[in-house]
């Protein structure tokens, strides 16, 4: 399994979450009283969902192997700030909503009010913009992890041809060894043989000086 397949999974579920929040606080201009506290609450609780995304993605990128977690890391602090803007934004917009027709009144906006339609279109451009943006880092992130199995099967290649390199030197020292054996056990056959002639040499002598002295004896 690819140790950067669970990455892959938490990435796609912080993009999902992020662009669905995205899209909710686009929307809460329009609302107003209850329905827009229920929204505000709604879009609080999928950012803290995809803070704890953020938390498991830092986690296994940390896990894995300095070359392949590098990357990741430079994603997970992409997604950081972009989530720290998806909170302030929601600050933002909730902070600006009137609450109700008596609010807008006090604030004086008036038929003013009629010009929340366009910044709601704004703001669902903007989440268009967030998802495209979000897509190519997703893009962005799929291929440095391309580039990192590339890197990895080439690493395997290297280690395979240093293996084959081993061995066949394994192999050659066995072989010289096998001729030092040899070897060994031709100079301690040499050696022996050297003793037997020099025993025979040495009885031959003793020999030739006995049968002198008989000679010289019976004389």
């Amino acid at each position: 399994m690819d140790p950067s397949a669970l990455f892959k999974q938490y990435e796609a579920d912080y993009c999902a979450k992020s662009t669905d929040a995205s899209r909710k606080i686009a929307v809460l201009e329009g609302l107003s009283g209850d329905a827009r506290r229920r929204k505000v609450l709604e879009v609080e609780g999928d950012l803290k969902a995809a803070e704890d995304v953020i938390k498991r993605m830092d986690m296994e990128a940390r896990s894995l192997p300095v070359d392949q977690g590098k990357g990741l890391l430079v994603n997970v602090k992409n997604y950081k700030a972009d989530l720290a803007g998806l909170k302030d934004q929601v600050k933002k917009t909730a902070a600006a909503i009137p609450q109700g027709d008596a609010a807008r009144a006090e604030l004086g906006l008036g038929g003013e009010y009629g010009t929340t339609s366009t910044t709601n279109r704004d703001r669902m451009l903007t989440a268009t913009q967030r998802m495209e943006q979000t897509n190519g880092m997703l893009a962005h992130g799929r291929e440095q992890l391309a580039q990192t199995e590339d890197l990895g099967v080439s690493i395997l290649h290297d280690l395979q041809s240093q293996r084959e390199t081993l061995v066949r030197s394994k192999n050659t020292l066995q072989g010289a060894d096998d001729s030092i054996s040899k070897a060994r056990r031709i100079l301690t056959n040499m050696t022996r043989r050297m003793m037997q002639n020099k025993i025979i040499m040495a009885g031959v002598t003793v020999f030739l000086l006995a049968a002198i002295a008989l000679i010289v004896w019976a004389k």
